[in-house]
């Protein structure tokens, strides 16, 4: 299935938008060619719905309408580390590697020329030279890494970035898994997804999507693959979160507004049995999505490079969407491995997917319950991120 990018103007990404012609047809004309032909013709659509062609950059819109982030920017992004409990720590991921699959970087702007990537590759277009033609890989790395006018909230990690995004912040399956293979056999301790495309039609129990077949090998051995949960919750075809976000042990993130209430296009998770497409009902600590964090208005670094040879100003932005949430929440886990590195790919306790249940748990215990609620909510996932406690309750 495709999915794609309405322009800027409307300041949205569509997606799943899938239009299959009404067939009316009387029982006389139902013939053996014509039986034939309605299957072979379903069985096409099936194919489409399920191949997971398209990935997209999780943010709804953003503006970049700002030189110097201001006392507006500033103030939000304490409010949101207040939020979720980054404030208190004295800990930044030192020693952790987290790996972006994005749109790319751009190490021009102010705030991340102080970065040495562990590594880099173009997944989109083969080049050496790292850069950003999106935008979106920027914002996201921003949100962890920014040293500046805007601080990132785990800045002392190391950095891989895998670019499989284009300039229309769209990628393949292919570019996307590969990006996926190519930071688990770089040693990531952390693979972060800003992305999001259809789910498989294969059941649930049974991974036919070379994504969440990237995706599974990484969680063997024992790396935290966190990833945005979607932007249709707004939609009538919101049924699920995205792929690879439906992975059973993939930490699935929806979004939050400044107050904590949800954010109104956070995907919403579909956690019972289905026939079709067939889905084995979701047990605890895996129903999605599993948390939420902050995702609305979310201060941003914006590229204008979009790589040509000029650097970028100082400029800034806000942006939306569970594409940020994601990053929080991967920030969260860097912030935790390095509190406790046991817990890490080469830690003692760590190198297998046992690890990755126990620390989705201790998310489970030491999350922000929605007002009201004392289970999973297909919306609000068993609670708000409180990375505080979330360390804690590991140590």
């Amino acid at each position: 299935m495709t999915t794609t990018q309405k322009d800027d103007s409307d300041k949205k990404y569509q997606h799943d938008k899938t239009i299959i012609a009404e067939l009316d047809l009387d029982d006389d004309e139902l013939d053996e060619m014509t039986i034939r032909s309605l299957i072979a013709i379903c069985t096409a659509i099936l194919l489409i719905l399920g191949s997971g062609l398209i990935y997209i950059a999780w943010n709804n819109w953003w503006n970049e309408d700002l030189i110097g982030p201001g006392t507006f920017l500033t103030s939000r992004q304490q409010s949101y580390e207040n939020l979720v409990g980054f404030s208190n720590l004295e800990i930044n991921g030192q020693g952790i590697i987290v790996c972006i699959v994005d749109s790319g970087i751009d190490l021009t702007h102010p705030d991340l020329n102080h970065l040495e990537l562990k590594g880099w590759k173009d997944f989109v277009n083969s080049k050496e030279t790292i850069y950003d033609d999106h935008g979106h890989g920027t914002m996201m790395a921003g949100i962890m890494a920014a040293k500046g006018g805007l601080t990132g909230v785990a800045n002392g990690a190391t950095l891989l970035v895998a670019k499989a995004l284009s300039e229309e912040g769209t990628g393949s399956d292919e570019m996307v898994s590969d990006a996926i293979n190519w930071c688990r056999t770089n040693q990531a301790d952390i693979i972060s997804l800003s992305l999001g495309g259809a789910p498989g039609i294969t059941p649930s129990f049974i991974s036919g999507d070379l994504v969440e077949e990237s995706v599974n090998d990484a969680l063997d051995e024992g790396i935290y693959v966190i990833a945005a949960a979607g932007n249709d919750g707004e939609e009538e075809t919101d049924n699920d979160v995205d792929s690879p976000c439906n992975v059973e042990n993939v930490i699935c993130v929806g979004g939050v507004g400044i107050d904590g209430t949800i954010w109104s296009g956070s995907s919403k998770g579909s956690n019972d049995f289905e026939i079709f497409p067939p889905k084995l009902a979701r047990q605890d600590p895996d129903k999605k999505p599993e948390l939420v964090a902050p995702a609305d208005s979310i201060p941003v670094l914006v590229s204008t490079n979009k790589g040509e040879n000029e650097p970028t100003q100082s400029t800034y932005g806000t942006a939306s969407g569970t594409s940020a949430a994601t990053v929080y929440v991967s920030s969260a886990i860097a912030l935790l491995l390095q509190s406790n590195p046991n817990l890490s790919r080469n830690g003692s306790d760590g190198g297998d997917v046992e690890v990755i249940e126990q620390v989705k748990q201790w998310i489970k215990e030491s999350c922000l319950q929605r007002t009201n609620s004392n289970d999973h909510d297909d919306y609000y996932g068993y609670g708000l991120l409180q990375v505080d406690y979330l360390i804690q309750r590991a140590t």
